[in-house]
């Protein structure tokens, strides 16, 4: 045996990373594939956000007439404004924290997930789970997942509305990500980089109830009921039921956990707007109507659903490459 066979032979015996540290590779292809999906889509993201804080009564009765308006815009004119006014790379602002928010809440959401559902919950042998236990593994996951990346989020959050400070003549108040994460930290404390989170993984536990809970329900409905099989088609239709479940279950709370991040605080990091993410639901329906609950749906649904079907795919096809079974 030459030298080239010896050494094909010990990589054949060599067992793959994956093989070895299953969780780290799930955990590192669940980031990959969500950072691609989440810089396709962060412009409806940072839409959705604007829209989002339009018309916020807590916010009108907070700086009385003082405060310089911005005409109310609907989807289309807020992303139009967003480039006329700031800039077309202003689209991606808050993009990076994005992204690490994403490393760590897609990353801790899936390994959690497929735990719960292979190990804890327990999945039939024939890849058929019940309903009611993809509804608890989906909730716990998100939950859990969105819990670690919170301070990412509210980074996040608070700098897609620095464009919007500048059009009201408010000074600027980070320089960067960095920046940022320092002085919500100086400013709040360690407190103070999980403001808003009870709202934030209450979102994330309904939202993954209907991304992770739909999409893998479905897709094992579909291969274990219909001829289709593992493939792009069948990881296309269930990402899309996906993304519509997710938008419509995961809204309101999103609008609560914008309003409670994007609040001015004290010195102690407590907000002077909402007491509570109650409080805060209180206040928008008796101020702005229910409706107010699913302002910024349109682009909601619209990331998702592009988000849901770029993220699935890619997930599906890299894990298949790295020789990962499917999800």
């Amino acid at each position: 045996m030459d030298n080239f066979e010896k050494h094909s032979e010990r990589k054949r015996k060599m067992p793959l990373f994956s093989e070895r540290w299953p969780r780290i590779s799930k955990f590192i292809l669940s980031a990959c594939a969500a950072s691609v999906a989440e810089l396709v889509t962060f412009p409806l993201d940072l839409t959705k956000t604007r829209l989002q804080i339009q018309g916020e009564a807590a916010v009108r009765s907070y700086e009385d007439a003082r405060r310089r308006t911005v005409p109310y815009r609907g989807m289309l004119r807020t992303a139009a404004g967003i480039v006329q006014e700031e800039g077309m790379l202003k689209l991606w602002q808050g993009a990076t924290p994005a992204v690490y928010r994403h490393i760590v809440y897609s990353g801790v959401r899936m390994v959690s997930y497929e735990h719960l559902r292979d190990s804890v919950l327990g999945r039939a042998a024939d890849g058929s789970f019940p309903l009611w236990k993809a509804v608890v593994g989906g909730m716990m996951a998100g939950a859990i997942g969105q819990f670690f990346a919170s301070p990412t989020d509210l980074v996040k959050v608070q700098m897609q509305m620095e464009g919007k400070r500048r059009l009201e003549g408010k000074p600027l108040r980070f320089r960067g990500v960095h920046h940022a994460f320092l002085k919500i930290l100086s400013d709040g404390g360690i407190r103070g980089l999980w403001a808003g989170w009870v709202p934030n993984v209450q979102r994330a536990a309904l939202v993954n109830m209907g991304d992770l809970t739909t999409y893998d329900s479905v897709k094992h409905f579909l291969l274990l009921n219909t001829p289709l099989q593992d493939n792009s088609i069948t990881h296309s239709l269930a990402s899309g039921c996906s993304g519509l479940v997710a938008a419509v279950l995961g809204t309101p709370a999103d609008v609560i956990k914008t309003r409670i991040m994007n609040q001015p605080r004290d010195e102690q990091g407590r907000g002077l707007l909402y007491k509570s993410s109650t409080d805060c639901l209180f206040q928008a329906i008796q101020g702005e109507g229910f409706l107010s609950l699913y302002k910024g749906f349109v682009p909601t649904w619209m990331r998702m659903a592009p988000w849901s079907l770029v993220f699935w795919l890619s997930y599906e096809q890299i894990r298949r490459i790295t020789g990962i079974s499917s999800f």
